[in-house]
């Protein structure tokens, strides 16, 4: 009897590890150390269903939405903007809408969300003390609705 419950438990752990790897295709990993990043970190209120597409294709389901831009926008304003500027133009940390990106993985989608969530050097921390995963997608389509630089080199739009 006890044999059969240590395989049920055993069957019932491969189940739910066969779920978790099915709902994320992708990897996120921290910008400088390239160690996996811990999600579990994140703030609550963000496993919304863009947040689960996301993970699934690393790129970003806000993207030339212009509502969740805005919202992105008021989140950038009170978050980032002491930084990055009111434009994102740069100020103590560097600019964000050309096309020169300190980590250049910030020109995917998935490599900006990771800068987000876990920081880099200098002042960028990791921002999942201050929003959460579904605010930080938000960031990010105003981010890519701002963008001055040559589109042949924006990465998220391929």
């Amino acid at each position: 009897m006890k044999l059969k419950t240590f395989f049920n438990g055993v069957a019932l752990t491969l189940s739910l590890a066969a779920i978790s790897a099915a709902q994320a295709d992708i990897t996120l990993r921290h910008a400088l150390t390239g160690e996996t990043l811990d999600l579990s970190f994140a703030k609550k209120g963000g496993n919304t269903d863009k947040f689960k597409q996301f993970m699934q294709t690393g790129k970003n389901p806000y993207n030339g939405d212009a509502e969740a831009a805005k919202k992105g926008e008021s989140l950038y304003m009170t978050g980032c903007s002491g930084c990055h500027g009111h434009e994102a133009e740069g100020k103590l940390g560097p600019g964000l809408a050309d096309d020169y990106w300190t980590y250049p993985r910030g020109l995917t989608d998935q490599g900006l969300f990771e800068i987000l969530f876990g920081g880099a050097n200098g002042m960028m921390g990791p921002q999942y003390v201050n929003f959460s995963t579904d605010d930080m997608l938000h960031i990010m389509s105003f981010l890519r609705s701002i963008y001055k630089g040559d589109p042949k080199k924006a990465e998220w739009l391929k």
